[in-house]
């Protein structure tokens, strides 16, 4: 898995053959900063784009490959013990409300530099049934999350953050809020050079600038009812200056930031996910103490936990859950929620590209 924070893949090595998926192993790779910089370019339109993009789903292919083969090491497996790769691929535009989303990999190139079965493109089948094509983690977290009788909430925030709504005996549920770390992120590079703003310091250093926040919550997106997803077609650096003044502090403009994560997310489980009664947070966000505990303050009805209680590291989730997609499709099991999507009917995801 490799997410819209660009920090670099995510490997995991899953066990499904008990009741409850086993992780035996784990590898994290940070991508070099040249691709880093390649892919958040081609978010926007620029001269020769296609082959730029290209040229990255190589590379890409190369960097997927790589660690995989790191984490079989150390996991002491060999590829023929395999079933298959899941690939997400990076996302580089996401644009449901047009029938299309594109994630950068070349599946072709990293089967052949494995030997393994590789499934990518979960996205587009979902999409091409009338879907926003994501959130599709919803399903995992359905299938081994889910309590009898209390009504969870799985809260994700990687670059963009979602939510999976688990009442009992109801209808799963699941949408993207807005901006996980991806503005956080992007704010610390430009005036810190840093990469995140690790435990949210930096943001609770500086003071919440009220207008602003304001002014970024009533982007239009955050009152829309779900289906819903979004990335950074729309939350982005632009985004954010375009409602700057110029006046203000960095560090101020950094606690704003964050406030929007919280409030975003805290105003969708109010609206959209009624009752819920615990949350259990995963992603990189997980580890942001500043922004949990604004998250505690914004929520005091909910138990706020990170997905470790539950037996799931919180920053292997999405890799685990990518893994699950991947069996489903060799299996062709459908593997979309339509009441989260929106598809017109459940559909087997992904593209097999056989070793």
């Amino acid at each position: 898995m490799s997410g819209t924070s660009l920090d670099g893949v995510d490997a995991a090595l899953v066990d499904f053959s008990q009741a409850a998926p086993h992780l035996v192993c784990s590898y994290f790779q940070p991508y070099p900063q040249p691709l880093k910089q390649v892919l958040l370019a081609l978010h926007q339109p620029a001269h020769n784009e296609l082959h730029q993009a290209q040229l990255a789903a190589n590379q890409l292919a190369r960097e997927y490959a790589a660690a995989t083969h790191v984490l079989l090491k150390k996991a002491g497996v060999s590829t023929k013990q395999i079933q298959a790769i899941g690939c997400h691929g990076q996302t580089i535009r996401h644009r449901p409300e047009y029938g299309y989303t594109v994630q950068l990999n070349n599946a072709a190139l990293l089967t052949e530099l494995t030997g393994i079965h590789v499934v990518s493109d979960f996205r587009s089948r979902d999409i091409a049934a009338g879907g926003q094509g994501a959130p599709l983690v919803p399903a995992f977290h359905d299938k081994v999350l889910r309590h009898t009788n209390t009504h969870r909430a799985i809260l994700n925030i990687g670059g963009i953050a979602n939510l999976t709504d688990l009442p009992p005996k109801k209808m799963t549920r699941g949408f993207d809020t807005g901006p996980g770390n991806l503005l956080m992120d992007a704010w610390i590079a430009k005036h810190q050079v840093k990469s995140y703003d690790k435990d949210g310091a930096w943001a609770a250093s500086g003071k919440i600038i009220p207008a602003l926040l304001q002014t970024l919550l009533a982007e239009p997106y955050f009152a829309t009812a779900p289906p819903k997803s979004t990335g950074r077609d729309l939350f982005n650096l632009v985004w954010l200056e375009k409602h700057l003044t110029g006046n203000e502090a960095s560090a101020d403009v950094q606690a704003t930031l964050l406030a929007l994560t919280g409030d975003s997310i805290a105003t969708a489980v109010q609206r959209f996910c009624t009752g819920a009664q615990e949350i259990y947070v995963c992603g990189g966000g997980a580890h942001n103490r500043a922004l949990l505990s604004h998250l505690r303050n914004a929520m005091p009805q909910c138990s706020i936990q990170k997905t470790e209680v539950l037996g799931i590291d919180a920053d292997w989730m999405e890799a685990i859950a990518f893994a699950w997609l991947a069996q489903q499709t060799l299996l062709l099991h459908p593997a979309n929620l339509p009441a989260v999507t929106g598809a017109r009917h459940p559909c087997v995801l992904g593209a097999i590209y056989p070793a």
